[in-house]
């Protein structure tokens, strides 16, 4: 079993993130699904965008850090989408992460991260938030910080393919996902080395 906190995506805090959360639950997990927009919302990406402008980004990072505080050192991670960004503000303040989960989007590295971090992305091909030459590149920094990483691209898909409510949900690929996911936390769960 692991302690879990799972970002929200730029559309704020919604049935997605929840669900996931769910399934992480149901498999024996402790979830964390901090508001990073104190009960806000967007139903389209512009408007997220404005959304997350209003919060502003020093409010969000700010909330992320209150939300774990009390989290044992050794919490996984876990951004959707704009989340992989709050994730990367999140990490250089717990360095002792059991791993690092991105979905729908990249997160950078930090220096300083330890020797064979866990960490695992997943992404559409091609992701207009995440396309190929940025996968790539992100793959030869994270390769060079020293972290265990693993990149899954699932060709021919929408950026957010894992949202059952939304018009790019693909029940392959999301499927293959929570399998990987599952993986990626038996491997990192306390106790597995």
């Amino acid at each position: 079993m692991s302690d879990i906190v799972v970002f929200h995506s730029v559309l704020g805090l919604r049935p997605a993130e929840l669900r996931f959360a769910d399934r992480l639950r149901a498999a024996g997990h402790r979830v964390v699904t901090p508001d990073l927009y104190d009960g806000r919302t967007a139903s389209a990406l512009d408007a997220g965008f404005a959304l997350k402008d209003a919060v502003g980004w020093e409010t969000i990072a700010g909330r992320a850090l209150d939300a774990v505080r009390e989290l044992p050192a050794e919490t996984v991670l876990a951004g959707v989408s704009m989340g992989a960004g709050v994730v990367q503000a999140v990490l250089p303040h717990r360095l002792g992460t059991a791993g690092v989960l991105l979905l729908h989007a990249l997160g950078d590295l930090p220096a300083g991260i330890r020797a064979g971090l866990p960490v695992q992305v997943h992404v559409a091909d091609p992701d207009p938030i995440a396309p190929p030459a940025q996968v790539a590149a992100w793959r030869e920094a994270a390769a060079r910080s020293g972290a265990d990483a693993r990149v899954y691209t699932y060709p021919g898909i929408g950026h957010f393919y894992t949202d059952e409510d939304g018009p790019e949900y693909d029940e392959a690929a999301a499927g293959l996902t929570g399998e990987r996911v599952m993986e990626f936390l038996r491997r990192t769960a306390p106790g597995s080395a």
